[in-house]
């Protein structure tokens, strides 16, 4: 059904239409981005977490230097974010917490995260591979990564240090992530 059809559909029946789709978006399950207070990540996946609430909160390892020694410090991959699958009619549970600001979306709305890509995100991160913020890349050679905890993903190619990286973004958010991948596990989009 194509957006020329709608317009066919009397007012009622719009109004009915638009009524299903807002009900079944109410219970339905989806990802979300929750938009966190600076640095405050870590303590909302927490209470999140403790709300029964699915969540997902990656995280990186990162080597800093200080004074008189290095420091190995886990930093959010998605500074400002994390990622929460429920229905909408239960995002109180997550909104009442102080250090969560708002869901992202548009117009009020908050806007829904592929599932596939999610759950791609998920797996291959749990999986303990290399992966680091990137700045946020929409223009270069695209390619899918084909095999791999990541198959499935499109990203930009990066040649880093004589490594391929495939630089995945999330639109909505603003935010890319740099992971490793084999010259062999990637084609052209």
């Amino acid at each position: 059904m194509g957006l020329s059809s709608v317009p066919l559909l009397s007012s009622d029946q719009r109004n009915d239409f638009d009524d299903v789709a807002l009900a079944s978006s109410w219970l339905e399950q989806r990802w979300y981005a929750v938009y966190t207070c600076a640095n405050h990540e870590r303590r909302a996946a927490s209470e999140i977490e403790k709300r029964g609430v699915e969540h997902f909160f990656p995280v990186y390892r990162s080597v800093r230097r200080w004074k008189d020694r290095r420091v190995s410090l886990d930093l959010p991959l998605f500074p400002g974010y994390v990622f929460v699958r429920l229905a909408l009619r239960d995002r109180l549970r997550v909104l009442q917490i102080p250090s969560v600001v708002r869901l992202v979306g548009f117009s009020g709305q908050p806007a829904t995260l592929p599932d596939i890509e999610m759950e791609i995100m998920r797996s291959g991160l749990s999986q303990r591979l290399r992966a680091e913020p990137h700045p946020f890349l929409t223009v270069g050679r695209r390619v899918r990564i084909t095999y791999g905890p990541f198959a499935g993903l499109q990203g930009v190619l990066k040649r880093r240090n004589g490594n391929l990286r495939v630089v995945v973004s999330l639109d909505l958010i603003q935010r890319s992530v740099a992971v490793d991948v084999a010259g062999e596990d990637i084609e052209p989009v």
